[in-house]
């Protein structure tokens, strides 16, 4: 019979062999939207549908002037700082919402439609308040990402044990202590998978107050490009956002989610 260590090591095996498949099969699947692309460029002009090779120059082009880089880190400091704000201010509103039920029953109505308010309505106040500035997108990313952490992180604190709050108090635990041995382990993998969602939203909606009320970043480089008729540059902004979220996404959070969280997984597997 094959020894514990035979498992893990078959075990070890067979995923990095699925994750190599895996990897396979998306760059075929990339390869496959090149050709597609590729293919259907050559029949309409290239003002309507450029093709992969001349979208691929505009990138050069727009990456040696530095204005790729220059604006890219503007979107992400913009995006970063408004994602900080939501989560100071979600998280603790999320815990406090879910630990006071009365509180919680109170407030209930209002964060479903603060979820439900488009980002370009959020963009059209910010216009109005801050004008043309950076903080016209930092109020925007915050708007829509605090809404979805609070939401996660309240789910969180419906998951913690009655019992251990029970049995914290019978030990006459104080509340500070309760919170972070307690309502703090249970609820960061549910903090983190908000977390995840609102950064992911705060990209999508950077470029729609970009768009409407910034004179640099992302979004402003993709509206001046169509106000010109460059498409090539407006693939070449599109696809450099979608690389960077992708980037982020699998390279940085997942990552980082499944390492905090390892221990949940083992648990489960147990």
């Amino acid at each position: 019979m094959p020894t514990n260590l035979e498992s893990r090591i078959h075990t070890r095996g067979t995923a990095r062999m699925l994750r190599l498949d895996l990897l396979l099969q998306r760059i075929a699947l990339v390869g496959a939207i090149l050709a597609l692309w590729w293919v259907l460029a050559l029949g309409v002009p290239h003002y309507i549908l450029p093709g992969p090779v001349r979208v691929w120059n505009s990138l050069l082009q727009i990456s040696a002037n530095g204005d790729l880089w220059s604006n890219l880190g503007i979107t992400l400091g913009r995006v970063g700082a408004g994602f900080i704000l939501a989560t100071v201010i979600g998280l603790p509103l999320g815990i406090l919402f879910g630990a006071n039920r009365r509180l919680g029953e109170f407030f209930e109505p209002v964060i479903p439609v603060m979820n439900t308010v488009s980002s370009a309505i959020w963009a059209i106040f910010a216009i109005i308040w801050f004008g043309v500035s950076n903080a016209t997108t930092i109020f925007v990313v915050f708007m829509t990402a605090m809404p979805l952490i609070i939401t996660n992180v309240w789910q969180g604190t419906r998951t913690v044990s009655a019992d251990f709050i029970e049995l914290a108090h019978v030990l006459r635990m104080p509340s500070w202590k309760v919170m972070v041995k307690i309502y703090l382990p249970t609820i960061l993998p549910y903090f983190f998978s908000g977390a995840r969602l609102a950064f992911g939203f705060g990209w999508r909606v950077s470029l729609v107050a970009e768009t409407l009320g910034s004179s640099s970043g992302v979004g402003y480089r993709l509206r001046q490009a169509a106000d010109l008729i460059q498409t090539d540059q407006v693939f070449a902004w599109t696809l450099t956002l979608v690389v960077m979220m992708a980037a982020l996404e699998m390279g940085v959070l997942r990552p980082l989610e499944d390492h905090l969280f390892r221990w949940k997984k083992e648990a489960e597997n147990q």
